[in-house]
C-alpha cells in the first residue's frame, strides 16, 4: 500500500462494512444500549479492541493455522453457541420484569469483558482475521509498525463509531417506545442469539462429521 494515509482508510471502510452486517455483537449492543445507556456501545467496543490486538499479536506470532484448524473451529463453534444461549436466556428470563427503570440491576456487569468474549465466541470473526485480516496485515507492515498501527486504528474506529451511533439510537428512541415494543424488541434480539447459537451448532456438527 502506497500510503498510511491509504491505509488507515481502506481498514476504516472495510471494517465499517463489516460492522454494519448484524450479528451477536450488535444484537447485545442494542439489548443492553436500552438498559445502560449510550456507554455500552463505546465500552463493549474497548473489549473488542483489547481482544482483537492480543489476537494481532497472536497472529504475527504465528497462530493462523491453529485459529483456522478444524478443531478450533468446533471448539469455538461449541462454546460459542452455549454463550450466546446463556445470554439468551438471561434475556428471555428478564422480560416479564423488564422496565425502563430496570439499569440499576445491570450496573454490575462487565461491559468490556461482555464485548470480548462476545467477539470471542464466535468463529468466524476469528477465521476472518486469521485469513483475510492477516492478509491485510501482511500488505500493511510494508510500512513497518506505522502501517500495522494505521491498519489497526482504522479497523477500530470504524466498530467505535458504527456501535456508539446504535448505542445512542437505541437509548434516546427507548424514551419514545412502548413498554411493550421495548420488551419486544429485547425478546427478538434474545431470538435471535439462540438461532445464532443453533446456526453454530449446525457447523459444528457438521465440522465433526466431515
Amino acid at each position: 500500500m502506497n500510503s498510511l494515509g491509504l491505509i488507515f482508510l481502506s481498514s476504516f471502510t472495510i471494517a465499517f462494512s463489516g460492522a454494519l452486517m448484524p450479528g451477536p455483537l450488535l444484537t447485545v449492543t442494542i439489548s443492553e444500549s436500552s438498559r445502560q445507556g449510550w456507554i455500552v456501545g463505546p465500552r463493549f467496543i474497548l473489549g473488542h479492541a483489547v481482544l482483537e490486538f492480543l489476537l494481532l499479536v497472536g497472529l504475527f506470532l504465528g497462530l493462523a493455522p491453529l485459529l483456522t484448524s478444524p478443531a478450533a473451529f468446533i471448539f469455538i463453534a461449541f462454546a460459542g453457541g452455549a454463550v450466546m444461549l446463556w445470554m439468551a436466556w438471561g434475556m428471555f428470563h428478564s422480560l416479564p420484569s423488564l422496565s425502563f427503570d430496570s439499569s440499576e440491576s445491570h450496573s454490575g456487569k462487565s461491559l468490556e469483558l461482555t464485548g470480548a468474549l462476545l467477539s470471542l465466541a464466535n468463529p468466524y470473526w476469528i477465521i476472518w482475521w486469521a485469513t483475510i485480516g492477516l492478509g491485510y496485515v501482511l500488505s500493511s507492515r510494508d510500512k513497518g509498525i506505522a502501517g500495522v498501527g494505521a491498519f489497526y486504528f482504522g479497523h477500530i474506529l470504524a466498530d467505535l463509531i458504527w456501535y456508539s451511533f446504535v448505542s445512542v439510537g437505541v437509548h434516546r428512541g427507548k424514551k419514545i417506545l412502548p413498554l411493550k415494543v421495548y420488551r419486544g424488541m429485547i425478546a427478538v434480539c434474545a431470538l435471535f442469539l439462540t438461532a445464532y447459537a443453533g446456526y453454530l451448532f449446525v457447523n459444528g456438527i457438521r465440522t465433526v462429521i466431515n
